[in-house]
This record gives structure tokens, sequence and C-alpha cells, in this order.
């Protein structure tokens, strides 16, 4: 029993020996992407742009994805676009899903009720109907 307790400890002596130093992490920053300083009035047009010339379901919810990413909620205008940009690749799933992003997005009850009042023509001329109207919530 003690030539096993000999032999680990001197085994747990040579990992200590071989074992690298600590490594420490760096990140360097050099603000070289062009998104890192855009104000909201450029986002908006970005994405309005991006929508706009979206071709296919996955370039959609890529963008969807990205544009959602961010600490801020998109203006109804690049909202509107994404519906749109739903509607013209046919997939009307992702536009109701489009406005429960929004819901997640938004503060409150409040914020998530005046989008929708603002989208509202463009829902109707979509054929888009809200998740809580659909259920009747």
């Amino acid at each position: 029993m003690f030539n096993a307790v000999a032999r680990s400890a001197v085994r747990a002596s040579a990992l200590r020996a071989v074992r690298p130093a600590a490594m420490t992490a760096v990140r360097f920053n050099s603000g070289a992407h062009a998104h890192e300083t855009e104000s909201f009035e450029q986002f908006n047009a970005r994405y309005q742009t991006f929508f706009s010339s979206v071709g296919d379901l996955f370039e959609l919810q890529r963008g969807l994805n990205n544009c959602f990413a961010y600490d801020l909620v998109p203006s109804p205008e690049v909202i509107e676009a994404a519906l749109k940009a739903a509607r013209k690749v046919n997939d009307y799933a992702t536009a109701v899903r489009i406005l429960e992003g929004l819901k997640v997005k938004v503060e409150n009850k409040g914020q998530y009720q005046a989008y929708l009042d603002e989208l509202a023509p463009t829902l109707k001329e979509l054929g888009v109907v809200s998740k809580e109207e659909l259920y009747g919530q």
C-alpha cells in the first residue's frame, strides 16, 4: 500500500512539472468593424436595405438573427421591411415569428402594442396575423 501511495505522489509531482504556466486571453479591439460605431439611423438604413434585397429564406433568417442580436429594438420601418421580405420568400411562419421576436425585444406590452398599431396597415396588406390575434389572447 505504501508503494501505491508513493507512486501516485511521484506521478502528481511529475504532472505539476509538465503543466504549462497559466495563460491569459487577450482580445484586441481594433475597431475594424464598420458597424461598431454606427448610429441608430445607420443601423435602421442598413437593415431596411438588407431586407429589401433578400432573395431566399436562409438569407432572411440570417439577417433576422443578426438584426435581433443587437441590444436595441429595430425601428418599425425595419420590422416592416422584414415582414415584407418574409412574405416575398413565401414564409408566413417567419413573418409571425418576427412579431414574436419583437415582443421579446421591447420593454413592455405598451411598446409592443404601439409597434402593432403602427404596423397594422402593413400586417393587413400582407395578411399577417399576430399570435395574440390568432389565439385571441
